[in-house]
């Protein structure tokens, strides 16, 4: 693992690849090294500026993105892009395009782009997104932007994870407000009125009332930032600058109040405790003698013998956390 991370260091776009593929494996001897990976790359972290793109299908997101990402690589930065894609409830299939349709971004060499499949995670974001996130800043990538799926009023774990959280709009006015609903809005530091061009123009300045009004009803997350609600045309490429210049001045507010800090330590005390769950999750299902009741209780609440309640606490109480062999 120092041998890729020094590679990381370096800029190696390959070694990038390989340890995101790493980080985001569920194979308990690729967490012992994705953990120590991690470990290695640790100091260099948490020197980027890191950005949610949320919104719901069809706003434009990954246009957006890309007009973002050439405004960023034009002005010197590093910009990676973790985009998260559905994946089927099926199959577990994910159509992971976002490389096609970010054409002109995945051609820039001071551009990153990895698609992730969201493995049935809610929120909006990958399981291991975290990691990946700070593998790119590792690799040097001082702007980190995180697309999320994009299924509305559910896209809050992103939140989580990022410093500056974009909720993108299309110019649709009220019936648009509602789609996306208080609890997405409530968590948004900026929220851009996308396609904002052409016959939409009018369409989309109403909706910027309509969302700024809605705004001021809610109790803002920071004392020392007001949420603004911005203009954009991703095809024009207007108003990107824009909404950068947002993202840098919220950003400054943040580290001059000490909420950014507040946030990263708030946000690594919830990974752990992600960790946590998961691990315990994993533990339990492996555990000899819960394995050996396992299939006795599922048949019992399938055929409603006894509650998902009552099937949990007998699971619960035959777990034996010393038979199980945990992953260092």
């Amino acid at each position: 693992m120092t041998g890729l991370a020094d590679e990381i260091r370096s800029g190696d776009r390959r070694a990038l690849a390989r340890a995101i593929t790493l980080v985001e494996s569920s194979l308990e001897d690729h967490r012992r090294e994705a953990d120590a990976l991690l470990a290695n790359i640790l100091p260099l972290t948490g020197g980027s500026t890191r950005v949610g793109i949320s919104g719901t299908p069809g706003v434009g997101k990954s246009t957006f993105i890309e007009a973002l990402g050439s405004l960023l690589t034009r002005a010197g930065h590093r910009v990676a892009v973790l985009a998260v894609d559905p994946s089927s409830v099926r199959s577990g299939g994910s159509i992971l395009g976002d490389k096609t349709r970010m054409e002109e971004l995945a051609r820039d060499r001071r551009a990153f782009i990895r698609p992730s499949p969201s493995k049935g995670t809610l929120g909006g974001v990958a399981r291991r997104t975290r990691e990946a996130m700070l593998v790119c800043e590792a690799a040097g990538y001082d702007v980190v932007i995180v697309e999320t799926v994009g299924v509305g009023q559910s896209e809050t774990s992103v939140a989580d994870l990022v410093d500056a959280f974009v909720v993108l709009i299309a110019p649709a006015g009220g019936d648009e407000l509602q789609g996306i609903k208080r609890g997405v809005m409530e968590l948004a530091d900026l929220v851009v009125v996308n396609k904002a061009d052409g016959e939409l123009l009018g369409t989309a300045e109403v909706a910027q009332a309509d969302y700024a009004a809605a705004l001021r009803l809610m109790r803002p997350k920071y004392d020392v930032w007001t949420p603004e609600v911005l203009l954009a045309s991703s095809k024009e490429r207007m108003g990107i600058a824009e909404v950068w210049d947002a993202v840098i001045r919220h950003r400054r507010a943040l580290e001059e109040s000490g909420d950014l800090l507040r946030n990263r330590e708030r946000q690594a005390l919830a990974w752990m405790w992600s960790e946590v769950d998961e691990r315990l999750r994993g533990a339990l299902r492996n555990a000899r003698e819960v394995s050996r009741l396992l299939p006795a209780v599922e048949a019992d609440v399938r055929t409603g013998a006894c509650t998902p309640s009552a099937g949990a606490q007998r699971l619960l109480r035959a777990f034996d956390p010393e038979s199980v062999t945990w992953v260092d």
